[in-house]
């Protein structure tokens, strides 16, 4: 149970009927008492009397005696509220003997389709896509721990007129040669060379037009050439995708390509339900509250005035397949800012042509750009997009030498698996630890560091843990009981009893952040019990109780870590 939620749930009926109607007791954590509520301030207007008469009164018609060891007015009218030990240690008891650390099963789960990570066929994958793919796979993560059912749907770019000149260039160089160059990875290479070839000679440009005519015709050997390309890139794409070690499989693969049959049927029916007009030759859908900076209607052009499909018209596809289809409720789409506007019309879309009605809903998960350490768009010396796996790479490097730095006991295998842990970790917890609303700057020093807010620190604190119960030579204390009497020990406690609330509340917002936030706090307040409450020290009963929080305090952060995607190394 949220202990601001149980207090909360006492003080309001006093306050109501103090004041005469619905109040909220505002409670919160405080460095005067273990909780405080200043809801009597904001009344003493609203009343026309004294903010500490109504705090006193509230007081007394509270039912807190089987909480609070002491209920106080303080300064010019806040409630001081002091649990009581017992009350403690019976919920931090309840949450350590729960292998959900509190955390229930939802009572109705849902399918939720999460469409995340989505680059493109014949293009290697760049520092762009790495947000996306942190995200929507803390989302992922989430959601199914919560017991939803999950369909991670990786929109992957594998159709329209590029493959034209893709698969001309494939020909040009010969099955086996396009399949070797694409192998070794350089698919920026190939892209590049395909693009360069089509732009000076006009042949090629003619090929590859008839190319696209016999890729959307489904000329068979056309077809076979365009797999090729598909399939050496889904390859590099599940390798980047093991190293940043993200959840993401080859069932997940869902490319344009897969909704192209559905393109046609999506369109007859906006035009059946009279949704669609014509505008400059193009077939559109004008969603409502959709108006330009001119005051103008904005249309969602569903199809082309040369007869082609857009990105609306894969999108709406797609959305009326994952409700319709696979019966999903919930639709997040993790994509960049930059395309709030394009989402908003496509749900509008959606909602008129009745593929978008309760309880289905749709959620853009928008977020902010990476930027360099100049505070502009993080790019290469060359001036070009940062490669993904460079990144990563490098991450893992920095990380395995501070690894070695620092324990130099290690050894190479043990060095490279705790480097690439702390140094993915690092990657991924910068980008959830800020609201993902937010650019943030690439800064390895800092997301390297063991102190502040960040994956390392956390990482060590769990590592710290472990290093207790190998010293003690004692298995974990999942099941004993908890006596938190010492200030540090109920700071502690009263961090890892929210979690459970914290947890619910990421999972409606999807803001990550407050997850890493609160996972920080349970650290700084371990590392201070650590310091003022010797463990392995400690005799009998009292002994017992420290051990059994420290393994509590390691599940909830190995818990936690594990939902953002990271891993917790057992020595650091």
């Amino acid at each position: 149970m949220d202990l601001e939620k149980l207090l909360t749930d006492r003080l309001a009926p006093a306050f109501a009927a103090v004041a005469g109607g619905p109040v909220d007791p505002v409670v919160r954590r405080s460095h005067h008492a273990d909780f405080q509520s200043d809801a009597a301030l904001a009344l003493a207007r609203q009343l026309g009397r004294p903010p500490r008469a109504i705090a006193e009164e509230v007081r007394q018609r509270a039912e807190l005696a089987d909480l609070c060891a002491s209920v106080e007015v303080s300064g010019p009218g806040f409630l001081n509220l002091t649990v009581a030990d017992r009350t403690l240690g019976g919920l931090i008891s309840a949450l350590a003997a729960d292998p959900r650390l509190g955390v229930p099963v939802v009572a109705g789960p849902e399918t939720v389709v999460v469409d995340y990570s989505g680059p493109n066929v014949a293009k290697e994958m760049h520092v762009g896509h790495l947000r996306s793919t942190v995200i929507g796979d803390a989302a992922a993560r989430l959601l199914e721990w919560l017991g939803h059912r999950v369909l991670r749907a990786n929109h992957l770019g594998d159709w329209g007129t590029p493959f034209g000149m893709l698969i001309e260039h494939l020909v040009d160089l010969g099955e086996a040669g396009a399949a070797r160059e694409l192998s070794m990875g350089d698919l920026d290479a190939f892209y590049k060379a395909a693009r360069e070839k089509f732009d000076a000679d006009a042949a090629f440009r003619d090929r590859s037009r008839l190319r696209v005519v016999a890729l959307q015709g489904g000329d068979p050997a056309t077809l076979r050439l365009w797999r090729l390309l598909v399939t050496q890139s889904e390859s590099y794409f599940l390798t980047v995708y093991e190293l940043l070690d993200v959840t993401l499989s080859e069932a997940d693969f869902r490319g344009e390509s897969s909704y192209h049959d559905l393109l046609a049927p999506t369109v007859d029916e906006l035009d059946r339900l009279g949704l669609l007009r014509r505008s400059d030759g193009a077939d559109c859908v004008f969603p409502p509250g959709s108006v330009g900076r001119d005051g103008e209607p904005l249309p969602l052009i569903v199809r082309k005035s040369d007869g082609g499909y857009g990105y609306p018209a894969t999108d709406l596809a797609a959305l009326r397949h994952r409700t319709g289809t696979l019966g999903a409720t919930r639709l997040l789409y993790v994509v960049g800012l930059p395309q709030r506007r394009h989402f908003e019309m496509v749900f509008a879309a959606a909602e008129q042509a009745g593929w978008l009605a309760p309880p289905a809903r749709a959620e853009h998960v928008g977020f902010g750009s990476i930027l360099g350490p100049d505070g502009r768009m993080l790019r290469s010396r060359a001036g070009g997009s940062v490669k993904l796996v460079g990144l990563l790479n490098e991450a893992v490097e920095r990380a395995t030498a501070l690894a070695r730095e620092r324990n130099p006991e290690l050894g190479d295998a043990e060095a490279a698996e705790v480097g690439r842990a702390v140094g993915i970790g690092a990657i991924k917890y910068a980008d959830l630890a800020g609201d993902r609303r937010k650019d943030y700057v690439l800064d390895w020093e800092r997301m390297l560091s063991l102190d502040g807010n960040t994956a390392p620190y956390l990482q060590y604190a769990y590592s710290r843990i472990r290093s207790i119960f190998r010293r003690a030579g004692v298995a974990a204390r999942p099941g004993a009981d908890v006596a938190p009497v010492e200030a540090a020990e109920r700071a502690l406690a009263f961090e890892l009893v929210g979690f459970p609330a914290v947890v619910d509340a990421v999972a409606g917002s999807l803001e990550f952040h407050q997850l890493a936030g609160h996972l920080h706090r349970v650290a700084v307040a371990f590392s201070a019990f650590y310091e003022r409450c010797p463990v392995l020290r400690a005799d009998g009963p009292v002994r017992e109780s420290r051990l059994a929080l420290c393994d509590l305090t390691a599940r909830v952060l190995g818990q936690g870590l594990y939902l953002l995607g990271i891993r917790t190394p057992e020595r650091l």
